[in-house]
């Protein structure tokens, strides 16, 4: 048998929870002590001997309520298939709880209470739903028994409702009136309604084809972990994303883009010759590949986009609303990185889908936003790989999620090829260099070894084939001179800095700039992705005015204890956060 994930949705009260309970009863997929648990627990009379909600609201919160507050996972089976549902929170305080739990659902169950229609919430969780690439819709018209098993009222719902599902894309999409609390159209059609020719409920989620679902694109594999038990295995564990991958295929490892092939798959219970989405496997290579967590193998002929700024729609999901002057983290697959949102281009209407101006975006509110992060990402767009198209945003100060996001497909279009007129922008260039660009700001008071760690690093990083320029006092000289304050001469260091990163160099600043709204002003100037600040701990060297910085990228000891033991913490650092190994080679239309 095959299997079917779905989920519920729509606003609150519209008998999500009891429509499940109804599904799990009437297919005899609930155990008898859970009956006899729910029927204890009943208090609403009106809802028959035993409340069916209570099936799936299992938080006490819930229950007192009277509302699901987190999402609740239930299996069952029929002699045709087995399901998992995702029973998802109505309300919309608790929208990011409906985002996760219908993720990874093949179909969206989005009911309407037949005596109301369709409200902003039953919108918004089927615009989420379309957002998500569920790709087939059950519209639910539940409590079709409070309206008198009214024909014209169940048609005016679904007139009304169509026309806006036809607007989100849907696969398929099936209408069903129904009676959750008294089972009519559930699991059998019933005599209540007999102008309704269709299929009942359970019949629909039976038969529903979902073979095409399945991911079968390209090959995606984001490496969560490196296997080196003994010094003849190294191999590189985590889930296919997506697509298949066979012993003897070509592969290139990101970011460095280094090629090898594929030389066993390995499994706890034995090799394999072939494995495919979303199995966890083991992949051993033909070659000694420098791959650590973050990094994925993909087919040679069939790059991801690589890209370190990109478009997005995004569910925000904190009480805080967006700040488009706070950085954020951003995990997509196994990689975690800084992320700045550059753009708000515009807020979605749920109600009319019409895109409107906004500063900023409120929990539950949705938006296309453009992203900038401190490494690169191998993206897809989420209407072709789910998985490596989705991401979250997470607050680096609370570890709270605050916003799903889905890459959208259209992205900015690269610059038109115009010969030897094209412009060399910067990306093109630290592709060609093979690192990034960035400003290297060692900071500390003076006598703590600046220029010793700046000139040591300089010596290192250009013997590794790095574009390294180190900005100390003498270079700066005749930039600085007549500037009014020490804040203009520093905003002139700024912009020399800004344009030599990019110009494509790795920047290494030597400079004093002892107070923080100095550094602060360098940071806006360039951007918090490209201002990487290096804390020379100032332990025994004090100095009047000089401000230590309060979250500084890095932090070493001071330089009289061991230079060499301080720069490689730095080298360290640097390629651990993904600074070297920028892709040489890219795929048309990657977006570099």
């Amino acid at each position: 048998m095959d299997l079917l994930r779905f989920s519920t949705a729509g606003s609150v009260d519209d008998g999500k929870s009891t429509l499940i309970g109804r599904l799990l009863y009437d297919s005899k997929g609930v155990f008898e002590d859970q009956l006899e648990a729910a029927a204890r627990s009943t208090v609403n009379r009106s809802a028959g001997p035993i409340d069916l909600s209570l099936l799936t609201d299992g938080l006490r919160a819930e229950r007192e309520q009277g509302i699901t507050i987190d999402v609740a996972y239930r299996y069952f089976a029929t002699p045709k298939r087995k399901f998992i549902i995702a029973d998802t929170p109505g309300h919309e305080q608790y929208t990011r709880n409906m985002a996760t739990g219908s993720s990874t659902a093949n179909l969206a169950i989005v009911l309407i209470d037949a005596r109301h229609g369709a409200l902003v919430q039953s919108r918004r969780h089927t615009f989420i739903a379309s957002m998500l690439g569920i790709p087939h819709l059950v519209v639910a018209v539940n409590k079709m028994d409070l309206v008198g098993y009214s024909q014209a009222r169940y048609e005016e719902i679904h007139k009304d409702f169509q026309a806006f599902v036809d607007q989100l894309g849907f696969g398929d999409v099936a209408f069903i009136p129904l009676s959750a609390l008294s089972g009519d159209n559930v699991v059998a059609n019933t005599a209540a309604m007999p102008w309704y020719e269709g299929p009942s409920l359970l019949q629909h989620l039976e038969t529903v084809d979902v073979s095409s679902d399945e991911n079968r694109g390209a090959l995606r594999f984001p490496v969560q972990l490196v296997l080196r038990p003994d010094l003849d295995f190294r191999g590189f564990a985590g889930q296919i994303a997506s697509g298949t991958v066979r012993v003897g295929d070509e592969v290139t490892a990101l970011p460095a883009g280094t090629q090898s092939r594929v030389k066993r798959i390995h499994t706890h219970d034995g090799d394999l010759d072939v494995a495919a989405a979303p199995r966890s496997v083991t992949l051993l290579l033909e070659h000694e590949i420098d791959i650590s967590r973050g990094d994925m193998i993909v087919p040679t002929a069939n790059l991801p986009m690589i890209r370190r700024d990109f478009d997005a729609r995004i569910v925000w999901m904190d009480g805080e609303p967006l700040d488009l002057a706070r950085p954020y983290l951003i995990k997509h697959t196994a990689r975690t990185t800084r992320v700045r949102i550059d753009a708000l281009q515009h807020r979605i209407d749920v109600n009319t889908l019409a895109q409107q101006p906004a500063e900023t975006l409120r929990l539950n509110e949705i938006g296309r936003v453009h992203l900038k992060v401190a490494q690169p990402l191998f993206l897809d767009a989420y209407e072709e790989h789910r998985r490596t198209g989705s991401f979250i945003l997470i607050d680096p100060l609370t570890n709270a999620t605050v916003a799903a996001g889905m890459v959208v497909a259209d992205q900015p279009a690269e610059e038109p090829h115009l010969g030897v007129q094209r412009r060399i922008d910067r990306l093109a260039r630290e592709q060609h260099a093979h690192h990034r660009a960035a400003l290297l700001w060692l900071t500390g008071p003076r006598g703590v070894g600046r220029s010793s760690l700046a000139r040591a690093l300089e010596t290192r990083l250009f013997h590794r084939g790095v574009g390294v320029v180190v900005l100390d006092d003498d270079a700066v000289r005749e930039l600085c001179r007549n500037a009014a304050d020490a804040l203009e001469a520093m905003r002139r260091v700024a912009e020399m800095a800004r344009i030599l990163v990019d110009a494509g160099h790795l920047v290494v600043a030597d400079l004093a700039a002892p107070t923080r709204v100095e550094r602060e002003l360098v940071r806006k100037t360039l951007g918090a992705h490209d201002f990487l600040e290096v804390e020379l701990r100032a332990e025994g060297v004090v100095q009047d005015g000089y401000e230590p910085p309060v979250l500084p990228e890095l932090s070493v000891a001071p330089l009289d204890a061991d230079v060499a033991e301080s720069v490689a913490k730095v080298l360290t650092w640097l390629t651990d956060h993904g600074m070297f190994g920028v892709p040489r080679v890219v795929s048309p239309g990657a977006g570099i």
